[in-house]
């Protein structure tokens, strides 16, 4: 079973690619890239998940969005759960420009067998695809208080929160189940420049969308919550895991 990560850029810029594979009961990091055009998106996940191929996509991105104004529900649950830490997410609807790119993804995915999943059966084989959101899953994940700030302020100031982010995901995810193991793919250098910090920001959270989407395969309800449906749309987070894992 693979699992694929997509930052998504709403827009026309780049998008951080993940996948991950599990071998052997343990997650391993297979390839981080990162693709301007979605056709070249679209090439990269068909290299590596070949049709009729099992695989769970999480996509960064409002794939689903059936009201052409306002908020969706899932928006706004994020900001009722997660305004606290800060980490309530952009409101999407039909009107706005980037709803036209998401959707159309959502739909390039399901036109290759990747089904919605906002209720899985645990650790069953399949294709599917999921929204995700990295902000209130980092929370979660590393039992914050607020998320990390690394995508607005001064360079200096993301370096470090960004620096924070790799340091949980290289010491913390190896611990949880499933393990992560991340091999040499996974750089340590964190750049200074904004050009450079951006692309290493894009691969970063497209590793934790990645590992969200091994986190809904392997235990479903469980550990994870689900904010909205597929009518509404939604999105998956995994529930604070320190209280089961460390």
């Amino acid at each position: 079973m693979k699992f694929i990560g997509v930052d998504l850029g709403w827009k026309s810029q780049p998008s951080g690619l993940c996948c991950l594979e599990l071998v052997a009961g343990k997650l391993k990091l297979v390839d981080l890239e990162r693709k301007d055009a979605i056709a070249d998106i679209l090439t990269w996940i068909d290299a590596w998940v070949e049709a009729n191929q099992p695989a769970l996509i999480a996509v960064d991105a409002p794939t689903l969005i059936p009201n052409p104004t306002g908020s969706r529900l899932p928006d706004k649950l994020t900001h009722k759960y997660f305004g606290k830490y800060h980490a309530g997410c952009y409101p999407a609807n039909q009107n706005l420009p980037f709803a036209e790119r998401t959707i159309n993804f959502g739909l390039e995915l399901e036109s290759r067998g990747f089904a919605h999943a906002p209720e899985i059966t645990a650790q069953t084989p399949g294709r599917y695809q999921i929204e995700v959101f990295p902000h209130p899953a980092i929370v979660n994940l590393f039992g914050l208080e607020r998320i990390l700030k690394y995508k607005k302020g001064r360079i200096s100031e993301r370096r470090l929160e960004l620096i924070k982010l790799y340091q949980y995901i290289v010491e913390i995810l190896p611990k949880f189940e499933p393990v992560l193991c991340l091999g040499n793919l996974l750089t340590d250098k964190i750049p200074y420049t904004g050009a450079e910090l951006k692309a290493t920001e894009d691969k970063l959270d497209s590793l934790i969308c990645a590992y969200v989407a091994a986190y809904w395969w392997y235990w479903g309800e469980q550990r994870n919550l689900v904010l909205g449906d597929r009518t509404t749309g939604y999105i998956v987070i995994p529930k604070s895991v320190l209280s089961y894992e460390c």
